[in-house]
């Protein structure tokens, strides 16, 4: 089993912005209650965000439907997302799921190309068409990881999709919580449909998947976007849950890495050299994976 939580000392984590309610959840003066980075915190609304066990001011503001609070002092601003302001896509929240795990494992999750012929066959993936062909992982300009290049075949692209069809991905990992995936469009295969993982770390070995979905409107519509991410994130949860351990190690010698695995790679040394230690197993905790299980 994990060791118990430890307070969140990481100023790259500590210091940033992360979703903890959805907007539609505090109507009519409702207040939500959760957790964040092991604070019990309240959503009271879109600017207002305390907690019993963290008497400093917590700063929130709202944006793409969702409050976000950072405990810290905001080292940056909260993550922008450039295609959700095109007149022409339905910009979605596809909602949110509490998973058992290191919301660092989920974030990994989401980029492994992998396990989507298995864990999502006759949606994102199938048999035969199992093998993931070299792609391009590199800095992004900007700070975080970019993958480039991946190709997938898929039976089901989106809601939107009437066929199989060869599909290229793109990720961005912009925060250690927050990834983004561009995918060809099955109706404009110019263009690309955008869905952000949004993680919020409950504590250490859980966390709760925020998804912001922005689809070109073509073929589709808000409720068939939504069922379609929820449909995915209901299919990836047990997987997660059954993942050993919780919580993401980044000794490189921990887990096998395969080709496959790249973006994981390049995801765990950037976590390394920014001092992410929250979630996460390192030989300085004199924890040894195999502890862990």
């Amino acid at each position: 089993m994990t060791s118990l939580n430890r307070a969140c000392l990481d100023r790259t984590v500590w210091n940033d912005w992360h979703p903890v309610a959805a907007l539609e959840m505090l109507r009519a003066g409702r207040v939500h209650e959760t957790r964040l980075l092991g604070h019990d915190v309240c959503v009271r609304g879109p600017q207002h965000v305390t907690s019993p066990t963290h008497p400093e001011a917590i700063h929130a503001a709202s944006r793409y439907g969702l409050v976000w609070a950072c405990l810290g002092e905001p080292s940056q601003d909260i993550v922008e997302f450039p295609l959700c302001t095109e007149s022409d896509r339905w910009v979605v929240l596809g909602g949110a799921m509490q998973v058992a795990v290191s919301g660092l494992r989920a974030v990994e999750n989401f980029f492994d190309l992998g396990h989507l012929s298995f864990v999502h066959s006759g949606y994102l993936g199938t048999e035969p068409h199992t093998e993931i062909r070299p792609y391009h992982v590199a800095q992004r300009p900007g700070g975080g990881i970019l993958a480039t290049e991946c190709r997938v075949h898929q039976p089901m692209a989106s809601p939107a999709a009437t066929a199989s069809l060869d599909v290229e991905y793109v990720y961005e990992v912009l925060r250690p919580y927050c990834v983004a995936l561009y995918k060809t469009n099955p109706a404009q295969p110019a263009r690309k449909d955008f869905i952000a993982l949004l993680v919020q770390p409950l504590d250490e070995d859980h966390c709760i998947a925020h998804s912001l979905l922005a689809y070109v409107q073509d073929g589709i519509d808000p409720s068939g976007i939504r069922s379609f991410m929820q449909l995915i994130f209901a299919q990836d949860k047990p997987i997660l849950e059954n993942q050993l351990p919780k919580r993401l190690p980044l000794d490189p010698t921990a887990e096998i890495a395969v080709r496959a695995d790249a973006t994981s790679v390049a995801y765990r040394r950037w976590l390394a050299d920014h001092d992410v230690r929250y979630g996460t197993l390192i030989a300085r905790d004199g924890l040894r994976v195999a502890e862990a299980l």
